[in-house]
């Protein structure tokens, strides 16, 4: 009976949108396409979208409504696509999934440049305040935490999540049917996740030193030497804003793997050629 009234509102929805841009809308999906990495890119920028952080108890109201009668069937006319997929982005990006509590700002995916930002900007101080004068001692040490924060997420991750290498994590088919828990799945899930974590810093650690050492003999700077301060800030902004969402863009939330190199169990366990798992953040 949901199903069915869903579909009906799926339809209505459509013909709402016959002149529009936005993509048929799907409840509980994303809007973008996760095969590729523009798609999963734009997807994150989504979620990190800071203006969330500022919608109202009245709209996050009436996003959660919208959906509700979505999901009802009973969505009024006129509703397009583009209202749907906007109260579903308000909706994630406010409550907790599981418990339907809203999530401290800070602690939102949306939170992380506004409140991030503050940090990077003490960072970029702690360095001018050093004054370090041999260029060569310069850039070691601005090099130098790059691999020194890539490690530390590494370890991070192994040491969070090492109960999924015993234990295994679940794998799913093509219906979303759980066909059983996986070591192997578990080792590619840490291992993708891993690499994300070591993209992550690249930007923030990496980028702003070359573009800096390269905007710094420019005959600008070189004429102003107090503009260092704040055109540095705005380069590690923009890296710190950059960062998130092409790391975590690098890799489909939910990969696939064939059966075959799996753990005999699993593969006797399904029919189907490929199974998916949720790698984690």
């Amino acid at each position: 009976m949901a199903d069915t009234a869903t579909t009906a509102s799926a339809a209505a929805a459509s013909a709402a949108n016959a002149s529009t841009d936005a993509p048929p809308f799907q409840l509980g999906k994303p809007r973008f396409q996760q095969t590729s990495f523009f798609g999963r890119f734009r997807h994150f920028l989504d979620i990190i979208d800071p203006r969330t952080l500022f919608v109202t108890e009245r709209r996050l109201r009436e996003a959660v409504q919208l959906l509700e009668d979505y999901k009802r069937g009973t969505l009024r006319p006129g509703v397009t696509n583009e209202q749907l997929w906007s109260a579903q982005k308000i909706k994630q990006a406010i409550l907790h999934p599981d418990t339907n509590e809203k999530i401290f700002m800070p602690f939102r995916m949306s939170g992380y440049i506004p409140f991030g930002t503050p940090i990077v900007g003490l960072n970029v101080l702690v360095q001018k305040a050093n004054k370090f004068t041999p260029a060569t001692r310069l850039l070691v040490q601005r090099f130098v935490p790059f691999p020194a924060v890539a490690s530390a997420n590494i370890c991070n991750v192994v040491l969070m999540r090492y109960g999924e290498l015993e234990e295994g994590i679940d794998v799913l088919d093509g219906d979303g049917n759980l066909v059983g828990s996986s070591k192997i799945a578990a080792r590619h899930a840490l291992l993708e996740t891993a690499l994300t974590r070591v993209v992550l810093p690249m930007p923030i650690l990496v980028l702003p030193p070359i573009v800096m050492s390269m905007l710094e003999k420019t005959a600008l700077l070189q004429a102003r030497p107090r503009l260092l301060l704040p055109v540095q800030s705005l380069v590690c902004l923009a890296a710190f804003g950059l960062a998130l969402p092409l790391a975590i863009s690098l890799f489909p939330q939910m990969s696939e793997i064939e059966t075959s190199q799996l753990e005999p169990e699993i593969a006797q366990a399904t029919s189907s050629r490929t199974v998916v798992y949720n790698k984690g953040l």
